[in-house]
Parts: C-alpha cells; structure tokens; sequence
C-alpha cells in the first residue's frame, strides 16, 4: 500500500474557524461588512500600522497601488526577480517597466545595493520581498531609495518581525491570504498604509468607486443609495473570509512557533550534507514567519531530485520561477544581468512545511530528501 502523499502545504483549519465561518453563513449576512472592519483593525493592530484595508487578494491590491500613484507608460519598478509573476504582471499592465534586482545566494532576499544602482529618474517605485518570510533590510532600503516609495511585498510575512517592528509598520505593504501562507481567508489579501489619502482613494477603487460599501448601503437603517467619483473595481474581501481569517488570527503564534519547530528538524537533519544548501537567515534583528523552507538542489539535476520525491508521495514546491526568465518579459524587455538569481534558477526547492506535520511525516521527508541525494546524479 502507498505511503500518504505529504503536500507542501495544507492549512489548519479547525472547530474555531469552521464555526466562525457557519455563524456568518447563518447570520445572513455573508459578504463585506462588520467582520471584515474587525479584521482590518485586528490586522493594523498585529502591525502596528494606521490603516489595514482587507482585499480579495494581495495582486488586486498592487493593482490599486500602482493605480493610485500613478505609475505607467515610461515609469520603472524596481523589484528582485525572484518573486511571484503576480508582482511584474502588475507592473506590466500598468504599462510600466519591471526592472529586477538581484538577492543575496544564502537569504534569497534581494540586495539594497543592487537595487540602488539600477535607479534612474524613471523610478517610481521598489518593491522588496520578505522571502520566505524573513525580512528585507529595510533600513538600507530606505536609505538606497532616496524617497522613492517603498511598498513592502509582505505576502509571506505574517508575523515578521524587523529590528523588533512588524514588517508592514514603516512602508505600504501588502500580504497575502492565499491557502499556503501562515494564515488563510481561501483567498484575500490586506494593504497595510500610514497615509490616510492612499487608504481613501484604495477603499474606493476596491468597491467600484462607491464610497459607502454594501454594509452602510443595506444595513441596519442604511441608505442604498450612492455617487461615483471615480470608477473602480471589485476587490472586496467577504465577512465569511473575514471570520476565517479573524480565527486564523488567534492561533497566528501557535502557527508560525511550529513552523519554526519543523524548520529546526530540517535544519538539523541536513546540516553539513553535501548536495544540499539550505536557507541562510538574515544577520540582523529579526523575527522569521518561516512561511515556506527552500533550498538548493546541487548534485544533482532538480528534475531528477522532483521526480525522486514524487517516487516516495513526497511533494514539493518552486519559489519561484525567475521572473526575468519568462518568455513574456524576455520578448518584452529583453534579459536582465542578474547573476545570483541566475545561478539559482533551476537549484531552488521548497519542501513541505506546514503546522499539522506530525513527526511521521517530518522523518519520512527528511528520509526521502536523504535518498533523493544518496542516489547521485
């Protein structure tokens, strides 16, 4: 009989959401409304920022970013190419140029002096990534940005910390609900901002540019009638997706302390074998989400590796493909010097990593990523 196929990733979902999610369903009153404020204060407060406002997912809230400073035809975005394609297809959208930063090997978290030197006077944004959700240096960011704005992609940084603040406290940042991140709504994402216009302007262009949402237009003694400024889209996250995420919330420690248990397990486990290169940390004073654990697959060819996992119902994930290797960007804007994320490219695999990972299921991927490298190239 086959051993049970171990996912890279699987949510917890327990008693608590499940009944959060059915008092909503039962209520009547299941899309954005007094669920979804509590967890934008909730989330702002995890933070430590002005403002959280809470979407149906962390691309439509780069969508409005862009969207509300402006960038388009002639601009430049700065931002590494080990990221998800979600980040340049918004750039390239909004007709601007994705301009890719190289990382550092040992982190995967991109280089503030690689960024400051591809600034131009076409700049109009950088976009760093918390991967795997360690923190990017922010302060060297900041300082190579010379007041270029900073937005922060956080989407595996729930729970991170920089120099003691919450990554998200500083900057704009954005993070994502996706099923494989520390928490869940299904699908949803959160923009986290200081500047009340930015906050006004996002709040009206997620809901179609109709400044009262649902709630204060059939609510309790509410007026349904509305104006519209400015034409937006539909980018509002549900209460049913809020509930779920305001569970999540409550066991955010419990989560990302297991996580760290399992990354220790790896850790030890692969210590000094050959054939391997695991995650580096960042020297300064952090705090790390542990969203997902990659390494770097170097002694033998990644798809022998994969499909050695795949043999023992091992399964594993790619964080990411380098975007400046997509057929689209190369056609577009030709290729990009980036020699780090280069020699990355092809090496870099996540393994599982998820709370309910019991010991069974650790020692059977630390057995099966053992073999996978034993049986040479």
């Amino acid at each position: 009989m086959a051993e049970e196929f171990i996912p890279v990733s699987r949510p917890h979902i327990g008693d608590e959401e499940i009944g959060a999610v059915a008092e909503v369903l039962r209520s009547g009153w299941i899309t954005t409304g007094q669920r979804c404020l509590e967890f934008e204060r909730r989330f702002s407060e995890l933070v430590g920022s002005r403002h959280a406002v809470a979407l149906s997912s962390a691309t439509a809230g780069m969508h409005l970013v862009l969207r509300d400073l402006g960038i388009g035809a002639g601009d430049e975005v700065i931002t590494p190419s080990m990221t998800f394609a979600s980040t340049v297809n918004q750039i390239v959208l909004a007709g601007a140029r994705p301009v890719f930063a190289d990382v550092d090997y040992n982190t995967l978290l991109v280089l503030p002096r690689d960024i400051e030197r591809r600034i131009t006077d076409k700049t109009r944004l950088i976009i760093p990534v918390h991967f795997a959700g360690a923190p990017a240096d922010l302060d060297a960011i900041s300082d190579a940005a010379r007041g270029i704005p900073v937005l922060e992609d956080a989407a595996h940084a729930v729970g991170t910390l920089y120099k003691g603040r919450h990554v998200g406290s500083r900057n704009m940042a954005l993070f994502s609900f996706h099923p494989i991140k520390n928490i869940t709504t299904g699908e949803g994402g959160m923009l986290t901002c200081n500047d009340e216009e930015t906050v006004k302007r996002v709040r009206l262009l997620r809901f179609h540019g109709i400044e009262r949402d649902a709630w204060k237009r059939y609510g309790t003694a509410a007026d349904p009638g509305y104006d519209i400024e400015e034409p937006g889209f539909k980018y509002n996250l549900t209460d049913l997706q809020a509930a779920l995420g305001l569970a999540q919330l409550d066991r955010l420690s419990w989560v990302n302390a297991r996580r760290g248990e399992i990354v220790r397990r790896y850790q030890e486990a692969f210590s000094g074998m050959e054939g391997i290169d695991l995650p580096g940390v960042p020297g300064y004073d952090h705090s790390h989400a542990w969203n997902i654990f990659v390494v770097k697959v170097t002694s033998v060819p990644l798809s022998t590796f994969m499909e050695r996992l795949s043999g023992r119902n091992i399964g594993f994930g790619l964080h990411f493909p380098a975007c400046h290797t997509l057929r689209y960007i190369q056609d577009r804007f030709g290729k990009a010097d980036l020699p780090v994320t280069q020699a990355l490219s092809g090496r870099i695999l996540s393994l599982p990593l998820y709370p309910d990972m019991d010991d069974v299921r650790i020692e059977r991927v630390i057995e099966a990523v053992r073999d996978a490298l034993r049986s040479g190239g």
